[in-house]
């Protein structure tokens, strides 16, 4: 038996702990891209990438930094602090507010940047605002990024300018598009184990069918608590019909009626939540939320990006799950959201 010898000890420890940062270098890098760098969701996501918490602990990122000319500045104020913090993962960091620099090589565009909806202004206005920085991000996406990329969009209204984007990145396969609505995924669920009193791992299989707006269809009718219906858990339908739909689907709002700020934090972490779960295989019995190009699953009518519920398999394929039932209620609840999607299709017509 060896005597204990602190100096020998933490040589092996130290020797240990360098092989394992050795072989997570020896990964391939993943290029991420990500807009509209220097504002509030950029700035509580990009740090959680740099550390791991998206692609794992032991894949090394590069950063690829996209902003307008007037924002290039806090921008640099931000890839200082990325540097500050050291993070063992991130090989690369590029600050620019061109386009196509901003997708090169890119293996994932993660479109957080947009124009925020203001006082007086229609949705259609909106849509037409941003449908200009959307047609622009899709067609440097198809000119610069990998041929494995995959598009993320954040910035709102996303479904709408996921399709965008999807429909002027010529020769970019539309399966590769999506839409978050995992913050509303997240939402529901939140909502759902405060009124049983259980801890809210304990709900799965949560859906968020259709727009992410107001529209937006929380599915509790197929959701899980303890792999049992919700209603074995809730009993007044009064409230799951009710105030539960409208909570998830206001909670943007009485979030910046509380404090005067949009729900940054929680819309970066549901962006992890969601490039994580279409990265790695969906665990056994669930699945999660995200808008993607429609096949016609569920009547849902194709090419518009709504949200459906989907798994992403062991070899990476993501896949709307199917069969699952459609009550009378949930389908009138679907196809509202769904009729909106419809609306703000027409609405960017001549864009597509």
């Amino acid at each position: 038996m060896l005597t204990p010898d602190p100096k020998r000890d933490r040589m092996k420890t130290d020797r240990e702990h360098g092989l394992r940062w050795f072989v997570r270098i020896m990964k391939t890098p993943i290029t991420v891209t990500v807009t509209g760098a220097a504002g509030q969701i950029a700035y509580s996501l990009l740090f959680r990438i740099a550390a791991g918490d998206m692609l794992g602990s032991d894949q090394p990122v590069n950063l690829r930094l996209l902003e307008i000319e007037p924002a290039m500045k806090a921008l640099d104020g931000v890839v200082m602090e990325l540097k500050d913090c050291a993070f063992p993962l991130v090989q690369e960091i590029a600050a620019t507010s061109d386009p196509d620099e901003a997708f090169r090589g890119a293996n994932w565009c993660i479109l957080v940047g947009s124009v925020p909806r203001k006082a007086g202004m229609e949705r259609k206005d909106l849509l037409n605002i941003n449908g200009k920085v959307f047609i622009g991000q899709g067609q440097a996406i198809a000119r610069s990024a990998a041929e494995n990329v995959r598009v993320f969009v954040v910035g709102n209204p996303c479904n709408t300018n996921a399709l965008i984007a999807m429909k002027n990145a010529s020769g970019v396969p539309h399966d590769r598009f999506f839409a978050m609505t995992r913050l509303d995924e997240n939402r529901a669920k939140s909502q759902l184990a405060d009124k049983a009193g259980v801890h809210l791992s304990r709900v799965t299989n949560m859906t968020i069918w259709g727009n992410h707006s107001s529209t937006q269809y929380p599915d509790w009718t197929n959701a899980k608590i303890d792999g049992r219906p919700v209603t074995d858990f809730i009993k007044d339908a009064d409230w799951l019909k009710g105030e539960f739909i409208s909570t998830v689907q206001q909670r943007g709002a009485a979030i910046i009626a509380a404090r005067g700020l949009s729900s940054a934090a929680s819309a970066a972490n549901a962006a992890i939540d969601t490039v994580r779960s279409l990265s790695f295989p969906t665990p056994e019995g669930d699945w999660h939320s995200v808008a993607l190009c429609s096949d016609g699953s569920y009547g849902v009518p194709a090419e518009i990006i709504s949200s459906f519920p989907v798994r992403t398999t062991a070899d990476g394929k993501v896949e709307i799950v199917q069969g699952l039932p459609i009550d009378a209620f949930s389908r009138g609840k679907i196809d509202a959201s769904v009729k909106e999607l419809l609306e703000e299709k027409e609405a960017v017509s001549s864009i597509l």
